[in-house]
């Protein structure tokens, strides 16, 4: 029972491992990350969301589709990225998804 730390996953690769055997899951864990975003404003976190979505639906051709390269790809959804918004809305379209604006509730 015990693992090694050389055996351990990460976090992101055990996001990565369930969404590729439930795909299904995608929509839902897209939602709850812009969800958590709308309120914390932790761009990182969804940095992290669409990374591995991205390594799910395959890093190489998710840059090709938004005419990146990979290690463009990769850098932009790095923890130190800071993609343009332009290449964040590329990514969620290249994805199926598209921004949206809702307004605040209260303000």
């Amino acid at each position: 029972m015990n693992k090694r730390i050389d055996e351990m996953v990460t976090l992101d690769e055990f996001e990565e491992n369930y969404l590729r055997n439930h795909p299904h899951e995608i929509d839902a864990y897209l939602k709850l990350t812009f969800e958590e975003l709308a309120k914390d404003k932790d761009l990182n976190t969804a940095l992290a969301t669409l990374r591995v979505i991205a390594k799910v639906k395959g890093m190489g051709e998710t840059a090709k589709q938004i005419g990146m390269t990979r290690q463009g790809l990769q850098k932009a959804l790095s923890p130190n990225g800071n993609p343009t918004l332009s290449t964040f809305r590329n990514i969620l379209e290249s994805f199926g998804y598209r921004l949206s604006v809702e307004k605040i509730v209260g303000e």
